[in-house]
């Protein structure tokens, strides 16, 4: 089992830019695969992106060339930095961890959640 705790959240201009962080308690993270979700109101809880244990990253379609995952195993955190931010990209982010490999439906381990908000 993992504990996880996203930061990194916030109001945002359009296009604007922000950084979100996963840290993970426990050992072996790097045996870890890490994926981002994102929950807008009245909506489903959607997959994001996500990291395999060895690197390999995947996206939905809607963030693919704004978004990127990526991970540090030394200090047990996974990242999302989203760029070019839109109105439609308002939702509570999540991380979710998995061994080895993520699916689209996310892992046993779950964090909070981080609010962003897009607006002008």
């Amino acid at each position: 089992q993992v504990q996880l705790v996203e930061s990194g959240g916030g109001l945002v201009q359009p296009a604007g830019s922000l950084r979100l962080s996963c840290a993970a308690s426990g050992n072996a993270f790097s045996l870890y695969a890490m994926g981002w979700f994102r929950q807008a109101p009245g909506k489903q809880r959607e997959w994001v992106a996500s990291i395999n244990w060895d690197g390999p990253t995947h996206y939905a379609d809607s963030v693919k060339g704004r978004f990127t995952i990526s991970r540090d195993n030394a200090k047990r955190t996974a990242y999302l930095q989203m760029d070019s931010l839109k109105p439609e990209d308002t939702a509570l982010y999540y991380c979710s961890a998995r061994q080895f490999i993520m699916t689209t439906e996310g892992g046993p381990d779950w964090g909070q959640g981080t609010q962003v908000t897009v607006s002008s």
